[in-house]
């Protein structure tokens, strides 16, 4: 493969047509297949840059795939989007706790597609930030190596817990969380996890950012992402 190659998985052949049609013109090589069997070979053997994965496949589905993929070091780093259909909730939250980066709902629009691809890529490519560097998105100033928070220059007071959240969605603006997520990197597997103890986090901590705090959206029915716009 070459190092722009894109493995496209779905058991429709009009999807893996309009997905190779459109990324192919963006200048992506994009390989073909129609199992989860099968995308796991050439994912192993060949290593893409990033794998489109439909949930909904015969055999081994889309999530199998994705645990085994995130399981196996040398697959583990392969960004994966998957491709769900609309009313899939619950398989979306679950692919993102495996360790998918994003989703696309069918039905959905070529320009929508090479924008997400884009997206994940370019997050891909940017390196871990450094615990010690400044965080700086849309006036909001976080220092990790100080445990501070400012809004347009004003000192922010936040409980640790608010203070962890927003800087683990702010590390990754654009990139959705599932509440079982954010509440593992703040507190760890062992805490107590509700879908309460996260939201009654969020409202306090938009509440403190005041007119800032509409950069922590909802993404209805999965969890909550730092805008990145």
């Amino acid at each position: 493969m070459t190092p722009k190659t894109i493995l496209a998985v779905d058991d429709e052949e009009d999807i893996l047509e309009l997905v190779d049609y459109n990324l192919s013109k963006e200048g992506y090589d994009v390989v073909r297949v129609t199992s989860g069997e099968k995308a796991l070979e050439v994912a192993r053997s060949q290593k893409p840059m990033l794998i489109l994965l439909d949930l909904m496949l015969p055999g081994l589905d889309g999530l199998d795939v994705c645990k085994r993929l995130k399981r196996e070091p040398v697959t583990a780093d392969i960004p994966i989007v998957m491709l769900t259909a609309k009313g899939e909730e619950t398989d979306i939250v679950l692919g993102l706790e495996l360790g998918a980066e994003d989703y696309i709902t069918k039905p959905f629009s070529p320009k929508v597609l090479v924008a997400r691809v884009r997206a994940v890529l370019r997050r891909g490519m940017k390196s871990e930030i450094d615990d010690k560097t400044p965080i700086v998105i849309e006036g909001i100033e976080i220092h990790p190596g100080r445990h501070e928070v400012s809004v347009g220059g004003k000192p922010v007071h936040l409980t640790f817990t608010e203070y962890e959240i927003l800087y683990y969605l702010a590390r990754r603006p654009g990139w959705v969380f599932t509440r079982y997520q954010i509440v593992e990197a703040v507190r760890g597997d062992d805490y107590a996890v509700t879908d309460r103890s996260v939201d009654v986090q969020i409202v306090g901590l938009r509440k403190k950012l005041g007119e800032h705090g509409h950069l922590i959206e909802t993404v209805r029915g999965v969890g909550y992402k730092f805008c990145d716009s």
